[in-house]
């Protein structure tokens, strides 16, 4: 007789990372996800050039950690895998939820929100605010391609008011040309409006273009 699978819930500990603190004197909050391979507490070292004292900046680490030589080595994190992607979605959506719903009651209402993923943050920021609709102002997706199989015509009116920057590296050993045409044509095709950005750079969060980005936002 064949092994039969079962699902629970369990709780369990995630890892967050800060920069900045919240209050009333918060003007603006970024939520950034990391890539695969990646940990938060690295991660978010790149935002330092946006820690103005009015900007709050939190780092979520990705629920699956792994080391990245093998058995040893440096312990970094992944979003997903496509084994029980659907369970594996649900989760970090109810995640990076709850983080939002944790972090910006502790902010005044007027703040600007701005949603940041990198490569695999990307399509893990978009899974979240298609199954969530947070409020938000600026969506920043740098060096990912965004989820195919979604179907973005229920959140046209969602996403009309908001700022969309795609952000890319021309040295990107990842975002060859011929992929960042397929990913110009799958966002034109599912009707999404965004401000392209390059810079000389690889694949990688680069500083300067954080503030580039934001002074546009």
């Amino acid at each position: 007789m064949p092994a039969k699978a079962h699902k629970i819930t369990v709780p369990r500990t995630a890892h967050i990372y800060t920069l900045g603190k919240p209050g009333a004197h918060i003007e603006k909050v970024w939520i950034a996800c990391h890539g695969y391979g990646q940990a938060a507490e690295s991660f978010i070292t790149k935002f330092d050039v946006l820690d103005d004292g009015k900007t709050l900046v939190i780092a979520p680490e990705a629920l699956s950690r792994f080391y990245w030589g093998g058995f040893s080595g440096d312990v970094v994190a992944s979003w997903m895998t496509k084994g029980d992607r659907l369970d594996e979605i649900a989760d970090f959506c109810n995640y990076l939820q709850q983080i939002y719903d944790d972090f910006i009651p502790q902010v005044p209402d007027n703040v600007q929100i701005n949603l940041f993923g990198f490569s695999q943050g990307v399509a893990t920021v978009l899974r979240w605010i298609f199954q969530e609709k947070p409020h938000f102002d600026n969506l920043i997706l740098w060096a990912g391609t965004i989820p195919d199989e979604l179907d973005y015509t229920p959140y046209h009116d969602y996403l009309a008011d908001k700022n969309t920057q795609f952000i890319y590296g021309t040295k990107d050993q990842l975002i060859t040309p011929e992929r960042l045409a397929m990913i110009r044509q799958l966002m034109k095709s599912k009707g999404m409006k965004w401000e392209e950005t390059s810079y000389d750079g690889k694949h990688i969060v680069v500083r300067e273009g954080l503030l580039r980005v934001a002074a546009k936002i």
